[in-house]
């Protein structure tokens, strides 16, 4: 049958159950007792009058002998009803009204907790009452990445791992706020539409505010706003949310998504090292409840003590680059002879970054990746034992960087500068390059104290579960396509 026939016939029910006076999609539930109670509590619920509501996921009809298997969020029960010569009660549905029900509605049921004759758990209902008439089959099988990723909400029915996923993903967030509240955070929402956006090297979505006839744009990062909160007074404070950036999309990157950022006064990247190894070790063992991963085969241990590794030995001793004096051709050279595609036009910083990830994506760790280059780090406090360097700190785990961390600029001066090199590179052509923000500047100005800042997305998620992003998301953004 094709999809309009099957449509049709429920409609049909659909009209059948109105003329009943049944109606199709009451407002209220009168269910008391979750699937999962009377499974795992069945010695104390046998014997028991529950009512029990839930999606249909099988139906069996042998005579006068019904059977319904029912899901709800915490499990499935069967329902066994038998035909019987009562007139049936208004609004219900009896045994031999099951052909009115298709596999998908969702009803609701009153009876008694028992076994069946085969032993297994069972719900003795005479009668059973529909919460919604579906008009749509569930698929069997649902297999196809684009359908899946447009029809989310069939994918969570047809394969419940993607909805179990996204458990462990809330699993993941509220480890990282429990970690962070227990070690004194405090944790503010600061705007997503700003003037000037900045904090990464990203391109940022453009939108416009009617009401203030002026252009915005969608925050790339959360640390200017946070540490303006370091200014006004905080001292340990973060936030968790969605940034956007107007790029590709690929296993690792999806231009929506979450992420999370922290700030700590009276600290640098010594002490942010210690305790983000630590935080990152807890949400782990919450989320998966180990540290041992095997992920795009490499072998991870987290339960370790991380090294740390400078940024300049390691592209020294895999390439022969010197990141303090760095020669373009032999960057290039680089790219091209390890299979990279660009018209190589980017800035020499960008260069080297480009070959710096031709190390990382074949990295297990998990190390401390430190001292990046002050060329690229245009946030970070310059090492005071090597000023062409800074504090800056990422964790390297199978492939990729989880995390970026820094002992915060604080000199107005500094940060001046560094944002006039950005705003140059900007003007140049580079959309990624960061904004001048003048105001941040001003910030300084009236003073910030010394800090630690932290940030990891949703992306550590991702690569743990072993899955893409969009994979890992419930509504992953699609090219618009209408049915």
């Amino acid at each position: 049958m094709l999809l309009e026939d099957y449509r049709n016939e429920r409609l049909k029910k659909l009209e059948e159950l109105r003329e009943r006076g049944i109606e199709p999609y009451p407002s209220k539930s009168h269910r008391n007792t979750k699937i999962s109670e009377i499974i795992n509590h069945f010695d104390e619920k046998q014997g028991q009058e529950v009512t029990i509501a839930g999606r249909i996921v099988a139906i069996r009809s042998f005579g006068k002998l019904v059977f319904l298997k029912v899901r709800d969020y915490f499990g499935e029960v069967q329902i066994f009803m038998k035909a019987s010569n009562e007139e049936t009660p208004a609004g219900l549905l009896g045994a031999k009204d099951v052909r009115l029900l298709d596999i998908g509605d969702f009803i609701e049921a009153t009876g008694t907790v028992d076994k069946s004759q085969t032993g297994e758990i069972s719900v003795f209902s005479d009668f059973v009452r529909i919460l919604t008439k579906t008009l749509r089959p569930l698929p069997e099988k649902f297999t196809n990445k684009e359908e899946r990723y447009r029809r989310r909400y069939v994918d969570m029915n047809v394969n419940p791992e993607v909805r179990e996923r996204l458990v462990r993903r809330s699993k993941f967030w509220q480890a990282t706020r429990d970690f962070m509240n227990a070690h004194g955070y405090t944790e503010i929402n600061i705007p997503v539409l700003e003037h000037t956006t900045g904090g990464a090297d990203a391109t940022p979505f453009t939108t416009h505010m009617n009401a203030l006839d002026e252009d915005f744009y969608l925050r790339i990062s959360h640390e200017l706003p946070l540490k303006r909160l370091l200014g006004g007074g905080f001292e340990k404070v973060y936030d968790i949310g969605p940034r956007f950036r107007n790029e590709g999309v690929d296993d690792e990157h999806l231009p929506e998504h979450i992420a999370f950022e922290a700030y700590a006064a009276y600290e640098n990247y010594e002490d942010g090292m210690k305790f983000y190894e630590e935080m990152i070790k807890y949400v782990c063992k919450e989320t998966w409840g180990t540290l041992q991963f095997n992920v795009g085969g490499f072998e991870i241990n987290l339960d370790c003590e991380w090294p740390r590794v400078k940024y300049s030995d390691l592209l020294r001793e895999k390439f022969g680059v010197d990141v303090f004096n760095p020669d373009r051709e032999q960057l290039i050279r680089i790219l091209k002879e390890n299979g990279v595609e660009s018209n190589f036009d980017m800035t020499t910083p960008h260069l080297i970054d480009h070959v710096w990830k031709l190390i990382r994506k074949t990295s297990a760790g998990p190390y401390w990746l430190i001292e990046e280059p002050l060329s690229l780090s245009p946030l970070a406090k310059k090492s005071p034992e090597n000023p062409l360097v800074t504090e800056r700190f990422h964790p390297i785990i199978a492939g990729t960087e989880m995390g970026n961390g820094f002992s915060e600029l604080n000199d107005p001066l500094d940060q001046l500068g560094r944002f006039e090199e950005q705003q140059a590179a900007r003007d140049a052509g580079d959309e990624e390059a960061q904004m001048l923000d003048m105001d941040f500047v001003e910030m300084l100005e009236y003073g910030m104290p010394p800090a630690c800042g932290w940030g990891n997305s949703e992306r550590n998620f991702w690569l743990l579960e072993g899955v893409p992003g969009r994979e890992a998301v419930p509504f992953p953004t699609m090219k618009s396509k209408e049915d």
